[in-house]
């Protein structure tokens, strides 16, 4: 069975596509039940329906091929409550040679263009005039923008702004807020001179508070009898303001730091002010606040360094410790702000172009909630920070932005199964029916999730248990729906609906064997371990993911007892466990060396990614290059370092060229200039093209590192390579050598084969 091109149908990815039947025998299969989940997949043939669905009268599914159906009566069974439902009036003439696309076998997926708003997109604004404006307007972005950043690095990050407001939509909504101690949101409605209303940035204010100060209240409003379509200039349209948006942005002021000093930098009240913008002046608009910083949050919200120098900014072991006063009052600031992002469908980007740490691990539940981007750079001059932000706002020829808003994910299920939770760029909305269960796996009690926006490559991943009040009978079959109701870049309403079958089957079943998804369940793995940071320390999220290793290896595994040279894997469980090794050594669970806004942001990216791009930052890819024939794949080991080999290594965040030390030389020699040398040049041509079609579609840009054998920048490949050879192993003339205490793979298989026959 190929998953992958079951996943291009049904945009599914299953651990496990055969399920045993009791809550019991599901425990023992350790990879639990769940669903990796891509909403907005590009599946093959998807139909478009130019009507709206076809619901359940109990259980509130939609029509699909999987409901059975009764021509002559005009009557479908629903597959997951069993109740008949009647087709309306324009299903007359329905037939087994006259089916609605919505029946048809081949499409397990189809997505509905919706006529009518749901309540979330009406305006319940009592600024009626103002937001009916506002409701023909596009979504909404607020540019919030360090003004102690560095002169040179200003020029260039303004630069980049402009361009991006050039190639907005005309009826796109902006904003423009910049910071320093104070806050200052601009006024682009004022057109006789530059007018901004000043914040205090050391205190935390409410929304209303804000809105109050710059006169969109809706109860200031009222208080003093004035029209309720009172003209504002915080957020308007591109047309109306493109002129002093472009001014204001070009007229921005830097303000320096004191000697031995951080600048005063109020990032959590500029944050919490653009969000008010937004709530105040349309609130039913959808977007995006996108924060350019250099530095951390040195005032007021949201803080989490002193501006004396002499403090430090706290690191892993300072978390653990306890030693990082300011972080857990960040925390539940920008945990409050998610619930704000979430109600108004709005995304919070943070662009951090610095040497120091901004704040990223304190801001990480916002952003990744609302499905917000990290980048975190050394420099705005840099091109990956260019392409990225350009790539976000990249039109392709049509009149309006590829951008999703106001997304929400509903799951049916059967009767036996029940819905744990949900891991990735999702909130809980807290919906509860009989299909959820007690047991919460991260956003969990509930049946329905929020995203503030959908990307085609966001992956949500599911995870459900068997049911014990209701029995499942082996062979029979149960159901699952994903209905995603999203607000598409043109402001239609959309519905896409996906059902997926599968089987029941007894706890021994080769079916059961036979379904395994190794690639499948290594990132739902991962994306647990990752949960459980959140609440032990690295090493324990280790141990347990050896605890769960080995005991899947004895389950799954083929031996004789205590023997442990007898053991096997069958071929669809046998990468299993290098996938889990490659996990527990990775920048996801062991943070040595890593500032926490780096682990935030590798973490943050891991839980939002597909199968396959979660695969490549778990075990990188590595390819060779020689002279001896065409790119072949390598072993990700320290034995694949060659002097006359050129290595291409992919761990998804960095794509690093290796030269050999031979090929280095001949290089630096340039014979790859001489024309009797031919086929070096096209040797050291091949692994740039083949880089630059790694980098060209994915955001965050990857870091594009150049390096030679022994170079200092040879240890983004070293770090990730399997430690086969060590300073403790026998050499080998003109073998690489890894400098690490770490087990290699062939050791840790070892153990786990020992400890796995035990039983």
């Amino acid at each position: 069975m190929d998953f992958a091109e079951l996943e291009a149908i049904e945009g599914l990815r299953w651990p496990w596509n055969s399920w045993p039947p009791s809550a019991s025998s599901s425990a023992e299969l350790v990879v639990p039940l769940s669903v990796l989940f891509t909403p907005l997949m590009p599946v093959s043939d998807l139909p478009l329906l130019p009507y709206d669905p076809l619901s359940c009268s109990s259980c509130s599914s939609v029509l699909n091929p999987y409901a059975r159906v009764d021509y002559r009566s005009a009557v479908w069974s629903c597959p997951f409550c069993l109740v008949r439902n009647p087709f309306p009036r324009a299903y007359a003439g329905i037939a087994d040679h006259n089916l609605p696309a919505e029946l048809f076998p081949t499409h397990s997926t189809v997505e509905y263009l919706l006529s009518r708003s749901p309540a979330s997109f009406e305006s319940s604004s009592s600024l009626a005039g103002f937001d009916a404006v506002k409701a023909v307007a596009g979504s909404s972005f607020v540019f919030v923008i360090d003004a102690c950043t560095e002169e040179s690095e200003f020029r260039a990050l303004k630069n980049e702004i402009l361009h991006v407001v050039a190639q907005l939509p005309e009826n796109a909504l902006v904003g423009l807020v910049s910071f320093g101690a104070m806050v200052w949101v601009h006024d682009l409605g004022f057109s006789d001179c530059s007018r901004v209303v000043v914040l205090c940035g050391d205190r935390e204010l409410s929304s209303e508070k804000i809105q109050d100060l710059m006169g969109i209240s809706r109860q200031h409003h009222r208080k003093l009898g004035l029209s309720q379509s009172l003209k504002q200039g915080f957020l308007l349209p591109v047309s109306e303001c493109e002129f002093n948006i472009t001014t204001a942005i070009e007229e921005l002021i830097l303000f320096n730091a004191l000697p031995g000093h951080r600048p005063q930098r109020a990032t959590g009240a500029a944050i919490s002010a653009a969000v008010a913008i937004i709530e105040g002046c349309a609130p039913n608009s959808g977007g995006r606040i996108m924060v350019f910083t250099s530095g951390p949050a040195t005032v007021g919200p949201g803080m989490i360094v002193e501006t004396d120098l002499s403090h430090s900014i706290r690191t892993h072991q300072d978390l653990l410790s306890g030693h990082a006063p300011f972080a857990e009052q960040a925390r539940s600031f920008y945990r409050q702000l998610s619930q704000r992002l979430s109600d108004r469908s709005l995304v919070l980007d943070l662009f951090a172009c610095s040497l120091d740490q901004v704040g990223a691990a304190e801001m990480r539940f916002p952003i990744e909630t609302s499905g917000g981007l990290v980048m975190l750079m050394e420099t705005f001059e840099s091109e990956q920070f260019k392409k990225c932000l350009r790539h976000i706002f990249k039109r392709e020829g049509t009149d309006h932005l590829n951008m999703h808003f106001d997304a929400t994910v509903e799951v049916v299920t059967t009767k036996e199964v029940k819905i744990c939770g949900a891991l990735g760029p999702c909130m809980s909305l807290k919906k509860k029916n009989s299909s959820v269960s007690e047991k919460e796996i991260g956003q969990g009690g509930t049946n329905t999730w929020k995203m503030s926006t959908l990307a085609s490559k966001t992956c949500l991943a599911f995870i459900f248990q068997v049911s014990t009040a209701q029995k499942a009978e082996p062979s029979k079959v149960f159901f699952i729906q994903f209905m995603t109701r999203y607000r598409h870049g043109n402001g239609g309403l959309r519905l896409r609906v996906t059902t997926a079958a599968r089987r029941w089957a007894a706890t021994r079943s080769p079916e059961i064997v036979a379904g395994f998804d190794q690639e499948a369940a290594s990132t739902i793995m991962a994306r647990l371990a990752i949960h459980r940071t959140e609440e032990y320390h690295a090493r324990d999220v280790i141990r347990w993911l050896d605890k769960m290793l080995v005991r899947f290896s004895s389950k799954f595994g083929e031996y004789i007892p205590e023997d442990p040279s007898s053991f096997r894997l069958s071929s669809n469980f046998s990468l299993f466990p290098q996938f889990i090794y490659y996990l527990r050594r990775s920048q996801f669970i062991d943070v040595f060396n890593c500032a926490p806004d780096e682990t935030a942001f590798f973490r943050l990216m891991l839980n939002r990614e597909g199968v396959v791009g979660s695969l490549i930052m778990i075990q990188p890819t590595l390819f060779q290059y020689s002279l001896d024939g065409p790119p072949i794949p390598v072993l990700l080991d320290v034995s694949s370092i060659r002097p006359d080999v050129i290595l291409l290594f992919d761990s998804y965040f960095h794509v690093v060229i290796h030269y050999g030390s031979k090929i280095a030389q001949w290089k630096q020699l340039g014979y790859d200039k001489d024309p009797s040398h031919e086929n070096l040049r096209k040797l050291l041509e091949a692994p740039e093209l083949d880089a630059k079609a790694l980098v060209e579609d994915r955001i965050p840009m990857p870091k594009l590192i150049r390096c030679n054998q022994h170079g200092s920048q040879a240890r983004f490949l070293l770090a990730r390579l399997n430690p086969s050879i060590t300073q403790k192993s026998q050499l080998v003339n003109g073998s690489e050598i890894v400098f690490t205490d770490d087990v290699s793979l062939q050791v840790f298989i070892e153990h786990l084969q020992a400890l796995a026959v035990q039983g």
